[in-house]
């Protein structure tokens, strides 16, 4: 369920939509046939009834609005109502399933726990206000961590470089206002970092949601470049094309939108880092990653001897990536891996996130078994499919390479 509840505008299935809208009508009976008989007047039990009907009308509406085809706005319609939708069902669940257990000791001829139906309440409140708490205020709130990652080898001319990494933008959610964006710039130039990578995702369905984006983005600065991946959602492939000729069209227009940054798109390739007389490889492949993400990327087109001696910084958007090819791999020696993609399912509360059922590697910094090999997962700046972060703050990464 959270792996649907992230993108539940761009993929998730119909009948998927219609199970969620039926345990929603269950829900709402239970709730109507208790406050029929706790209740002593029936407007309770009325106005319970018609919201119902009210709100499964939206969630209809909502399923019947397009999520592959259509205008960007028309999309965030879609978005922002099953959202709407998701967090009064949500909070109903909640209240239900308490009431259910502070109703369990009925079945053996007592009272039922009528405390613990009022914190039943309290809970689905809280949860209400946290959700809309995280689509108002909370996505917009930057967080900046700072990590040193211990890399073998490292050539001493490095030792104590920075680089700065965002990920995950998907610019389509803000339409056209840049607010956020530019502030989250400013924070990013800020920090000073040697190097700044975007490990992908700029878009959600097509390249023009980039474009007003442009002036922010072209104030990224750092001495030593700005680079950039491409993420599963950069290819058009959650937009139906009229024809294969306008999806090539539109990739091509991403490609020419980021001449226009000082953004280095890295395509299947690598660049050298250099300082005085040494240097370090950074590795930037386009997608690779599990199922239904379909792989674009080559590592071997990127850096064909993996094996050398060299250090190597490898960019590349699903942090499943590395756990197929990098960790423990014995011919893989790259030292750090920088990913993205996960965005934490959007959800973290105290370490804690619905993300680790769907990854094993879903944000912060991972070791393999060998502890040569590193892997970081940034959780993302922007958001998909909900337009909600409760906890999961958009993420700024600002990372010390340290001489092991």
């Amino acid at each position: 369920l959270p792996h649907l509840i992230l993108l539940p505008s761009m993929r998730a299935p119909l009948l998927a939509l219609a199970v969620l809208l039926c345990v929603g009508i269950i829900a709402d009976a239970y709730i109507y046939v208790q406050t029929r008989r706790r209740c002593q007047s029936p407007l309770w039990s009325r106005l319970t009834l018609w919201s119902s009907i009210a709100l499964v009308a939206l969630m209809v509406v909502a399923m019947c609005l397009p999520a592959r085809f259509g205008s960007e706005q028309t999309l965030a319609i879609k978005m922002w109502t099953l959202f709407a939708w998701l967090s009064v069902y949500a909070s109903k669940y909640v209240g239900v399933i308490v009431d259910l257990i502070a109703s369990a000791p009925r079945l053996f001829r007592r009272d039922r726990l009528h405390w613990l139906t009022k914190a039943g309440i309290g809970l689905s409140a809280i949860l209400f206000a946290a959700m809309w708490w995280g689509a108002l205020i909370n996505r917009y709130r930057i967080d900046v961590r700072h990590v040193e990652v211990p890399v073998e080898n490292l050539p001493p001319a490095f030792d104590g470089m920075t680089i700065a990494q965002f990920s995950d933008l998907h610019t389509g959610t803000f339409g056209s206002d840049t607010t956020f964006v530019a502030d989250l710039v400013d924070r990013i130039n800020a920090l000073h970092a040697d190097v700044i990578v975007f490990t992908g995702d700029i878009v959600n369905r097509r390249s023009d949601e980039m474009q007003p984006f442009i002036g922010p983005l072209s104030s990224l600065d750092a001495p030593m470049g700005v680079y950039a991946i491409l993420g599963n959602h950069d290819y058009g492939d959650y937009l139906d094309w009229p024809s294969p000729a306008r999806k090539a069209d539109n990739m091509q227009r991403l490609y020419d939108l980021y001449r226009h940054t000082p953004m280095r798109l890295l395509l299947n390739e690598t660049e050298w880092l250099r300082r005085g007389n040494d240097s370090i490889a950074l590795i930037g492949v386009e997608n690779i990653g599990d199922p239904p993400f379909t792989i674009y990327g080559s590592l071997f087109r990127a850096y064909p001897r993996l094996s050398d001696s060299n250090s190597k910084i490898l960019l590349t958007h699903n942090p499943q990536h590395w756990v197929d090819s990098i960790a423990a791999t014995p011919d893989a020696n790259v030292a750090l891996t920088l990913s993205g993609h996960t965005h934490a399912m959007q959800i973290e509360l105290d370490g804690i996130s619905p993300a680790a059922w769907r990854y094993p590697t879903w944000g912060g910094l991972y070791s393999d078994s060998t502890g040569s090999r590193h892997l970081y997962v940034n959780i993302g700046a922007g958001t998909v499919g909900i337009p909600m972060r409760m906890g999961a703050t958009p993420e700024i990464t600002l990372i010390k390479l340290r001489s092991r």
